[in-house]
C-alpha cells in the first residue's frame, strides 16, 4: 500500500475510530478524504518534481508560482530565452519568482517555468491539512450516505449539513490556504 496517497496517517484515524489501521473501510474513508482535498486545491499537495507551467507576465518585479512550497526551480524561459538564476531571477520557498534588475513583462503566456513543489509525503504534510483530512475521513467512515437523521429506540441523531458535505470552517480555510494560486488571487 502506497502511504503517499494519504494526506494523514491511517494509524491516527484508527485510534480515533477504535479500529485497526489496515481496516479497508477506514483506508477507503482516508483515501476518499485525501482525494477530495487534492481535488479542491487542484494539485497533489505532496512533492511534484519538474512540473512545467506556462505563466502570464505580471508587469511587476515578482510573480507567484501556482503551487507552494517551492523546493527547486530548474529553469525559467522568457519568450523562449533561458534565464539564469541569480542573474535574471531569484525564487523563494513561498513560490515567489522575482525578476532581478527589471520587471517581468506584462504579456500573456510569456514565461515557461520548470519547478518542483509540494510537501514530502507523510509525516511532512502540514498539520492543518492532516487535521481536516482526518475529520473528513472520520465523517465519511461514520455517516451513512444520504442520511441526515437516524432514530434507534428512543434516541435520534441529526447530522448537520457540514458533516454531510465535509465543508467545515477548518476545511474551507485549509483549502483556501493551499489551493492553486492564480493571477487574480490576493
Amino acid at each position: 500500500m502506497a502511504t503517499d496517497e494519504f494526506l494523514a496517517d491511517p494509524a491516527e484515524l484508527a485510534v480515533k475510530l477504535g479500529r485497526n489501521a489496515d481496516d479497508p473501510k477506514l483506508l477507503y474513508a482516508l483515501r476518499a478524504a485525501s482525494r477530495r482535498f487534492r481535488g479542491q486545491v487542484r494539485h497533489p499537495v505532496t512533492l511534484v518534481e519538474n512540473d512545467a507551467v506556462v505563466l502570464d507576465g505580471t508587469g511587476s518585479e515578482s510573480l507567484l508560482l501556482p503551487v507552494w512550497p517551492t523546493t527547486a526551480v530548474a529553469s525559467v524561459r522568457l519568450d523562449d530565452v533561458l534565464l539564469t538564476e541569480g542573474t535574471h531571477y531569484d525564487w523563494s520557498e513561498a513560490g515567489i519568482l522575482r525578476r532581478l534588475g527589471c520587471w517581468w513583462p506584462d504579456r500573456l503566456r510569456c514565461l515557461a517555468v520548470v519547478y518542483s513543489h509540494g510537501f514530502a509525503p507523510m509525516p511532512d504534510v502540514p498539520g492543518d491539512i492532516q487535521e481536516v483530512v482526518l475529520e473528513r475521513a472520520e465523517t465519511g467512515f461514520t455517516l451513512l450516505a444520504g442520511v441526515q437523521s437516524k432514530a434507534v429506540g428512543g434516541q435520534s441523531v441529526t447530522f448537520g449539513a457540514q458533516a454531510a458535505t465535509g465543508a467545515t470552517e477548518a476545511w474551507t480555510q485549509a483549502v483556501n490556504r493551499y489551493k492553486i494560486r492564480t493571477s487574480g488571487d490576493p
